[in-house]
C-alpha cells in the first residue's frame, strides 16, 4: 500500500543509505555500509560550496565480524565530507574492534565513537550495518559451490524485537516453533 498522496511540496534533500553482507575465502564476514547526502541546492554553509547534486557525505564503513558477531576488523573511508577535519576521526573507527553485535551494542558505540569522539554519519550507518550483519549471518549460509551450511541453533536476534516477532506469536510459532513460548494453536490441518 502506497503513502497518500502528499502536499504541495519542494524536494530539498536525499539520502542514500546502502549496506552490502559478504562472506569472505577465510570465513568472516564483511559487511559494509554507504552514505550519501545530496542538496537539490547550492549548499553555501560548508567549507567551499557543494554545488546540488552533489555529494556532501559519501562515506563508507566495512565491518569484519566472526561467526559470534564480534568485530575483528573496522575500515572506514571519506570521499565526500564537509570539513577538511573529518577525516580526522577516521583511525578512532577502529575503536569498535572487539565489540559483539548484540545486546547494548549501540550504547557501547555512542561510548567508544559518540560525539566529538566520532562522525555523527559514520556512527549512524553502524546501526543498518548491524542489521544487515544479521540478515546476511542468517541461519544458513549458502557457499560457493551452492552447499548450505546450518549455523548452531541459536534463537535469531530478530524474535521479541517486534509486535510479528513476539515470541508467542504465529510467525515464530511457524518459522522456529523451538523458541516458541505461546500456547500452541489450534490450527485446523
Amino acid at each position: 500500500m502506497p503513502l497518500s498522496p502528499p502536499a504541495k511540496r519542494r524536494h530539498l534533500h536525499t539520502r542514500r543509505v546502502e549496506c552490502f553482507g559478504y562472506l569472505r575465502e577465510d570465513g568472516l564476514f564483511d559487511i559494509e555500509g554507504h552514505i550519501v547526502d545530496t542538496k537539490t541546492y547550492d549548499c553555501t554553509d560548508m567549507e567551499d560550496v557543494t554545488p546540488a547534486g552533489d555529494a556532501i557525505h559519501d562515506m563508507w564503513l566495512r565491518l569484519t565480524l566472526d561467526k559470534e558477531f564480534v568485530i575483528r576488523d573496522v575500515d572506514a573511508a571519506m570521499d565526500a565530507r564537509p570539513y577538511t577535519t573529518c577525516p580526522q576521526v577516521l583511525p578512532d573507527m577502529r575503536s569498535l574492534i572487539g565489540l559483539r553485535i548484540g545486546p547494548g551494542f549501540k550504547r557501547q558505540v555512542k561510548e567508544r565513537i559518540g560525539g566529538v569522539k566520532g562522525c555523527t554519519h559514520l556512527v549512524e550507518l553502524v546501526g543498518p550495518v548491524a542489521t544487515v550483519a544479521f540478515q546476511t549471518m542468517a541461519s544458513d549460509i549458502v557457499s560457493e559451490d551452492g552447499e548450505k551450511t546450518r549455523r548452531e541453533p541459536t534463537a535469531p536476534h530478530f524474535i521479541g524485537g517486534c509486535h510479528s516477532w513476539r515470541s508467542d506469536g504465529p510467525q515464530v510459532e511457524k518459522r522456529f516453533p523451538q523458541f516458541f513460548t505461546g500456547s500452541p494453536s489450534r490450527r485446523s490441518a
